[in-house]
């Protein structure tokens, strides 16, 4: 023992010798818990950089897209944004960690409370916000369906969505934590944590792509094989020999599927023709191949066309090669206007591809549309080609939508339509068309990507209203015309995968007539707007988003340029193929 220092008191000594009679240290109060993580184990555990992003992108999302939205249908949007606002806050949060070199720390309760006042405010504003835009786009496009209760339903189903969402990247974030330690117990722990999200990433992928899609694409087909099998209600099975499906047609009626029943069964006759342009008309051909028709396109092609000939299809003064839609689906104001506009001297022939409806086609069938348009048109202009120049009938091209698609992949581009054809309309192109991309990318200088003007308007031509003049007006525009029939409002031509991450120079231009000027363009949110349209573009009036009827009337009036018909007539058979609601 030290000789300086003192000996401890008997009591201090006592005190250290006995344990139990130490006093006990002062106990330091539990941290309280974190405001955003709550007290539930179903309730995640929140950040607040996450949740700031979750808040901007989610009030962003009820800026005005292209069609009006339901309140189920924004809050969906508002729940995607939201999830992909937190992933970024979170990153950003992150990389702002990383540069100041410092470990993530709990929020400050202050911190919840003024992220709370602040969404209270912002969402409150961002939804009265989204329901005046919404309101005005459904004044500009003639729409009276609202629902309260969708609309009230909206922000319960983002707050759904977006949990859903977050569950899923942290149920992703646990697998790629149990990749990385067991392929540390080979490799280095950097090597695992890279391969292990490469793992979980590819697995993930492989889910979606792979076993979900292909799962969802297969149920889908087989349910509308099963409708395909059924005849619309009102059709019966041609009288006429000039039909597929009818007496003497080389395409047995039950082969044809559900659209292409209605096509063969449909359409005007020679007596409604007649009553239109007071005229004697002829009795239209209809030739179609159905699905069951025959195994592959280039069979039903072969079949489609040998029943086209042996009705006198290439007898006729017009002839009309119509891609369909994914369902085979033909629009009836498309052709019936070419027919009412020909006298009834045409002939028009087409076949189907697919059992999925055009949404569903325009997303997994694109290959199946190319082949069928090229096969299609290919063994028509076969046996066009052979016929003496002056027995030859006019050669025309239609498609809507992916049908558009489909109907470019016979042509290389402007010259081939115009040294093939004798004219073409094409109505709603998707952006992903390649020609329709060609002469949208290299239009004039000055013209707006909602109307351009290719190469002077020659030959390719835009609009938007084919009742008034067609842009540029002034030029002129001899012999073979191309036309596309594109609404502003028509998200089948403006959805693309770009849209997440640039911003499309229809956005930045000045908007069409049926399009909010404030729309903007916003990273990732544009993207899912747009995409949110895509399923509801046909549930709108006649001449917005994804619906062309009266403007068939017009186009086909400009493309194959009838003798004789006044605009009176014009307007009368608008009536005839979209009669007013």
């Amino acid at each position: 023992m030290c000789p300086d220092r003192p000996d401890p008191t008997p009591d201090r000594a006592a005190a250290e010798s006995n344990p139990e009679s130490r006093p006990e240290p002062e106990a330091k109060p539990a941290p309280a818990p974190e405001p955003g993580s709550g007290r539930r184990r179903w309730w995640p555990r929140l950040t607040v950089p996450g949740c700031w992003g979750a808040l901007l992108l989610a009030c962003l999302s009820f800026t005005p897209s292209l069609l009006p939205r339901g309140g189920v249908l924004q809050g969906l949007i508002a729940g995607i944004s939201g999830a992909i606002g937190y992933g970024l806050g979170v990153v950003a949060a992150y990389v702002w960690r990383a540069f100041a070199d410092r470990e993530p720390r709990t929020a400050a309760r202050r911190s919840w409370q003024v992220l709370t006042v602040a969404a209270v405010a912002l969402f409150g504003l961002a939804f009265g916000l989204g329901q005046y835009w919404q309101h005005r786009i459904r004044q500009l496009m003639d729409v009276t369906d609202y629902s309260v209760p969708s609309t009230v339903a909206c922000p319960f189903v983002a707050v759904l969505v977006f949990l859903l969402l977050l569950f899923a990247g942290r149920g992703l974030r646990r697998a790629y934590h149990a990749a990385a330690r067991l392929l540390g117990r080979w490799v280095g722990p950097k090597a695992a944590r890279v391969v292990g999200w490469a793992l979980v990433a590819a697995l993930a992928w492989s889910l979606v792509s792979g076993v979900l899609l292909s799962g969802f694409v297969s149920a889908m087909n087989q349910a509308f094989s099963v409708r395909d099998a059924k005849t619309p209600p009102g059709v019966t099975r041609p009288v006429s020999a000039l039909r597929s499906g009818g007496p003497g047609s080389l395409v047995p009626w039950d082969t044809l599927g559900y659209q292409g029943r209605a096509f063969a069964g449909g359409g005007p006759t020679a007596e409604r023709i007649g009553a239109f342009t007071h005229r004697p008309a002829e009795e239209p051909v209809r030739a179609y191949a159905g699905l069951e028709t025959a195994d592959d396109a280039e069979g039903r092609a072969e079949r489609a066309v040998a029943d086209l000939r042996r009705a006198g299809g290439f007898e006729r003064a017009n002839l009309l090669v119509v891609t369909t839609t994914g369902s085979g689906w033909v629009d009836p104001a498309a052709v019936d206007s070419f027919e009412y506009l020909g006298g009834g001297d045409t002939a028009i022939v087409s076949m189907q591809y697919s059992y999925l409806p055009s949404w569903m086609s325009y997303l997994v069938d694109q290959s199946k549309a190319r082949e069928a348009g090229r096969e299609l048109f290919d063994a028509v202009y076969d046996v066009w080609s052979k016929l003496p120049q002056d027995h030859r009938p006019r050669l025309f091209v239609a498609g809507e939508s992916l049908g558009s698609f489909g109907g470019e992949a016979a042509f290389s581009g402007e010259y081939d339509l115009r040294n093939r054809t004798a004219g073409t309309l094409f109505a709603g192109p998707p952006n992903f068309n390649t020609l329709f991309r060609e002469f949208s990318d290299h239009r004039e200088p000055g013209s707006p990507e909602i109307e351009p003007v290719y190469q002077e308007g020659r030959t390719v031509r835009f609009t938007d209203d084919p009742a008034a003049p067609i842009p540029p007006p002034d030029r002129p525009w001899d012999g073979t015309r191309v036309l596309y029939l594109m609404h502003p409002s028509d998200p089948i031509i403006w959805w693309s995968p770009d849209l997440a991450l640039s911003e499309p120079d229809w956005i930045g231009e000045t908007p069409g007539t049926d399009v909010l000027g404030e729309m903007v363009w916003i990273p990732f949110v544009t993207f899912w707007q747009v995409t949110a349209d895509l399923p509801f573009s046909t549930g709108v009036p006649d001449g917005h988003g994804h619906v062309y009827k009266a403007a068939y009337v017009d186009g086909w009036n400009a493309v194959m340029r009838p003798a004789g018909v006044t605009p009176q007539e014009l307007d009368r058979l608008k009536e005839i193929v979209s009669p007013p609601k």
